[in-house]
């Protein structure tokens, strides 16, 4: 009788060490980025969906940043579904924004379709803050979105911001309209501006008054396999970033991948990258 009562005696301990150690090594994990209830928005590029943002997101769950997954689906008309939950005090949540309509090459749509997802999770979650991350075509809803938004303090404010492979100044090539071209031979000066701008960088330009002064840190991944390009887009398009919003920022900071996986639609899986945003993002 008494071996028995040792015996379960032993298993209480046990189970209890057990629980006691996964609590603190969840709290070791944890302790490396910051316990925030700001959700972060990804914006996918052209021709994609929310599945380009997938490795990106797994990598944070993965880390230890978050557990708060949601997606956001916005149709053509702009009309916001949003799919899963956050529930309050949910720590470093991620959204996944997924456009029904990805290959819209009306930029100033994208910059609605930003808003209306920010102002749905508004609605519903009462955020006041916002960190946004966008590859490609997914970063032309950030700016635009700054664009209609920046000045409004209505709106959640946006916090960090993860460019990854914009094409800001341009695109080389020959079937997109003249208004999203980048200008043959164009050149940046030292404060990332072009010496030729296209029609929506011009338009672009005009964030410069519109973005917060000192409250946005940004980070600009770019990739270079070779030619100073990522195969897809010029690293000078690019970098036009800085002229937009450096200035103004917080902090303004550029990060360069090389070798075959800077590739511009291999970015968005990179491990390289991955590890770059969750620090920019989340790190302590």
């Amino acid at each position: 009788m008494k071996k028995s009562h040792i015996g379960i005696g032993i298993v209480i301990v046990i189970v209890i060490l057990a629980i006691i150690g996964g609590a603190v090594w969840r709290q070791q994990k944890h302790s490396k980025y910051v316990q925030s209830t700001t959700p972060t928005l990804f914006f996918h590029g052209g021709g994609s969906s929310y599945h380009a943002e997938e490795h990106m997101v797994n990598a944070a769950k993965k880390a230890g940043v978050t557990s708060t997954v949601l997606r956001a689906d916005v149709a053509n008309n702009g009309k916001v579904t949003l799919h899963g939950s956050m529930h309050k005090g949910a720590i470093n949540p991620i959204v996944e924004v997924n456009y029904d309509n990805n290959r819209q090459l009306d930029f100033n749509k994208h910059g609605e379709y930003a808003t209306n997802v920010v102002k749905a999770l508004q609605k519903r979650y009462r955020i006041t803050k916002i960190n946004m991350v966008g590859h490609s075509l997914g970063n032309i809803s950030i700016i635009y979105y700054m664009l209609q938004n920046g000045k409004n303090q209505n709106m959640p404010q946006l916090q960090k911001q993860v460019d990854i492979a914009g094409h800001f100044a341009g695109l080389n090539f020959k079937q997109v309209p003249a208004a999203i071209q980048q200008p043959v031979g164009m050149k940046l000066n030292k404060d990332g501006k072009p010496n030729e701008m296209n029609a929506t960088y011009r338009q672009m330009t005009e964030v410069r008054q519109t973005y917060p002064k000192g409250q946005v840190a940004v980070l600009n991944i770019i990739g270079d396999v070779g030619n100073h390009s990522d195969g897809t887009v010029d690293n000078a398009s690019s970098l036009s970033l800085k002229y937009l919003v450096a200035a103004r920022a917080k902090s303004y900071r550029v990060l360069k991948i090389t070798g075959k996986d800077a590739q511009h639609s291999k970015l968005h899986n990179n491990a390289q990258v991955d590890k770059a945003l969750i620090n920019f993002l989340w790190g302590k």
